[in-house]
């Protein structure tokens, strides 16, 4: 039993398609599934499923659930998905196609919702002209922070992820002096040097994954993204729960200490759902958790 290699590959493919899933019919669902799992290589298509298709099909996945609707000053939408399938690639327009076939053979069963396009920008750099994922997790310690071990059969191997879709200001951004904008982002534009002395609004401090009791470790895997809505990060989490990420939110959102994450101020969510990324068995995506 391994995890969906696309999940922890590195170096993150140029293009990526996230297209996201509401269930209209569920009598025909498991027919779909059964036709869209060849399709699932765990690595030019992850597959991540949402509570909605799990109980539309009477079963239960420990550890997911639905995306969080937080009291806070700043607002997070919930827009969750039954199914987010993850197309990546080094080509545009394949994926593309893919994303249409895949569309169709869905069409039974699920309805394509919402598509969101992402491109790898100067090898990892959010829009705002920062390193993305500085932090991040590498090797044994990424496997560890984003994959699953667990006795429960169908459920070792896999991961929990959360996505947001964030839209950036960035022409109020880059009109910022730029200590400010570093101070914002907790570390200099120049380097990509940790600044000690940062507020404690910077989005490095709000989110720093070792400050947490229990460590928030989390791998992120995130690309820039720009459409007829905007422009800015299309946020991926993984772990191997989803406690990690939600209490690094709960902490930008103000709601631990009362300090909003200065990110909010030239950002915002459009989008936030939790996904489960299923494991891979011998013969492809293990599902018995979902189908018996």
């Amino acid at each position: 039993m391994t995890f969906q290699q696309g999940l922890l590959a590195t170096p993150v493919p140029a293009h990526a398609r996230h297209l996201f899933f509401a269930l209209h019919t569920s009598e025909a669902l498991p027919a779909v599934l059964d036709a869209l799992l060849p399709q699932v290589d765990g690595q030019q298509l992850v597959l991540a499923v949402g509570a909605p298709l799990v109980k539309a099909l009477g079963r239960e996945v420990p550890g997911l659930r639905g995306f969080p609707q937080l009291n806070a000053v700043v607002e997070n939408p919930s827009t969750q998905h039954a199914l987010w399938l993850w197309l990546r690639g080094e080509e545009r327009g394949e994926l593309f196609l893919r994303a249409q076939a895949v569309e169709a053979l869905l069409a039974p069963a699920l309805n394509l919702v919402d598509s969101v396009e992402g491109f790898l920008h100067r090898g990892g750099h959010d829009l705002t002209g920062y390193e993305d994922g500085t932090e991040n997790p590498v090797e044994q310690a990424a496997v560890d922070a984003a994959i699953t071990a667990s006795d429960v059969p169908g459920l070792t191997g896999s991961s929990f992820a959360a996505f947001q879709l964030w839209k950036h200001d960035l022409g109020y951004f880059k009109a910022l002096p730029q200590a400010e904008q570093d101070d914002i982002i907790g570390r200099r534009l120049s380097d990509n040097e940790e600044l000690d002395e940062a507020p404690e609004s910077a989005h490095v401090k709000r989110t720093a994954q070792e400050s947490f009791e229990p460590e928030a470790f989390m791998v992120r895997r995130s690309l820039a993204w720009a459409d007829e809505r905007g422009a800015g990060l299309a946020f991926v989490a993984l772990g191997h729960s989803l406690d990690a990420f939600e209490v690094q939110l709960r902490r930008m959102s103000g709601l631990e200490d009362g300090v909003t994450d200065a990110l909010y101020r030239f950002s915002r969510p459009l989008s936030g759902g939790y996904y489960w990324c299923p494991p891979m068995g011998e013969h492809g995506l293990d599902l018995r958790l979902l189908l018996g």
